[in-house]
């Protein structure tokens, strides 16, 4: 039986088809000229790498262990119902390949979950989000492993508690609401904890899957038309990194609303608030290519880790060892953990049909009412 993915174009006009096939031919020029003017630059701009000293190698550092790992992410869901919203905000831990000395710390994943029903609300989908990095945040802050990859950049957090507590001010009789106010010092206690990461046993590294980053290209003068991944993708052989940089500053300063929290906690979260905006200031970036099948691996991480080499050969060497499969262009538990969160998104449609089942079995009125107010018309999700 053929799929749907196999037939990518069956529900487009035929003319829009071939409209766009036909313009596929200039596109691929245009990349291919892209690509020989990287290639052509390529020792050029590895020499640049060398003299300004950000070009290393793993055998630069110091012999470590092979780490335990753990990858975190999430993801949330809204399915808009005739009469109500299904929300739901998960984040999964997931640990990597165990190396052979070791036991294992977590035989199965471990998770968070909210689920909630809440009246129609636009800003429904940016509460959960805040909801779903939070857990992400504590799951991270509790895992036993040496070192602990996150999905996504070291400043993400912040940015969506800022927008989620924006948005909170139009939304305060949401249960998503209360229930970030109640819980945002602790999201807050571990988004500190990471960034500072003084525990010596403890590593955390986020890795983003996609950046426009450019602190090694603005730092050499290099064109302003690739980010540092797509440079460094090609410049770096494998075992190669470049020594930590300080991540690029924000346009506006870094800023979180705290204004909704009530008088006698707020002073304190503020002042973990500011530690935090601190911290930001401190973030350390890296880029390795641990295998010659994988692109350049963007790290961002604790100035504490980038500048102890030890700790920073452990980051590194949990990388090399969970990059082993071929195919895999991510860390192994960060890719586990990001497939198991993105069935979300159809999970909670069959959640729905749970729901209007169970209830339609105990409703004394017209059962069409049941299904008809349970429809599900639509449904958002994301990471």
């Amino acid at each position: 039986m053929i799929t749907e993915a196999e037939r990518p174009f069956a529900e487009l006009p035929a003319g829009l088809v071939e409209e766009l096939l036909e313009r596929s031919g200039t596109l691929s020029h245009r990349v291919g000229e892209e690509l020989r003017a990287l290639r052509a630059a390529r020792q050029e701009r590895r020499q640049a790498l060398r003299e300004s000293g950000l070009l290393q190698r793993e055998g630069d550092l110091p012999e470590v262990p092979i780490p335990t790992t753990c990858g975190v992410d999430g993801a949330y869901a809204v399915e808009r119902l005739i009469a109500t919203d299904l929300v739901a905000a998960v984040a999964v831990a997931v640990e990597g390949l165990t190396p052979p000395s070791e036991a294992r710390h977590w035989p199965e994943p471990q998770h968070r979950v909210h689920v909630k029903d809440e009246r129609h609300e636009e800003e429904t989908g940016t509460l959960a989000r805040a909801v779903m990095i939070g857990m992400e945040l504590e799951l991270a802050v509790q895992a036993p492993h040496d070192v602990v990859f996150l999905d996504g950049s070291l400043t993400t957090p912040l940015i969506y508690f800022n927008q989620a507590m924006n948005r909170a001010r139009e939304a305060q009789d949401l249960n998503l609401t209360s229930f970030l106010l109640e819980n945002v010092e602790r999201y807050l206690l571990a988004y500190r904890d990471i960034l500072r990461a003084q525990r010596t046993d403890r590593a955390w590294a986020a890795v983003p899957k996609y950046s426009v980053r450019r602190e090694i290209g603005r730092w050499l003068g290099w064109p302003e038309r690739l980010d540092d991944r797509a440079l460094l993708t090609g410049l770096l052989e494998p075992g190669e990194f470049t020594a930590p940089r300080p991540l690029e500053p924000p346009r506006q300063p870094w800023h979180l609303q705290l204004e909704l929290l009530p008088d006698p906690v707020r002073p304190g979260v503020e002042k973990l608030r500011d530690e935090i905006l601190s911290l930001l200031n401190e973030i350390q970036v890296a880029y390795y290519r641990p295998r010659a099948w994988l692109p350049a691996i963007r790290l961002e991480m604790s100035s504490s880790i980038a500048g102890n080499k030890a700790r920073l050969a452990s980051v590194i060497q949990a990388l090399r060892s969970q990059s082993a499969a071929p195919g895999i262009l991510e860390p192994y538990p960060i890719y586990l953990a990001d497939r198991m969160v993105k069935h979300l998104g159809r999970a909670i449609p069959a959640l729905r049909q749970v729901m209007t089942q169970q209830l339609a079995e105990t409703w004394t009125g017209d059962v069409d009412e049941i299904f008809l107010n349970l429809h599900g018309y639509r449904t958002e999700s994301g990471r």
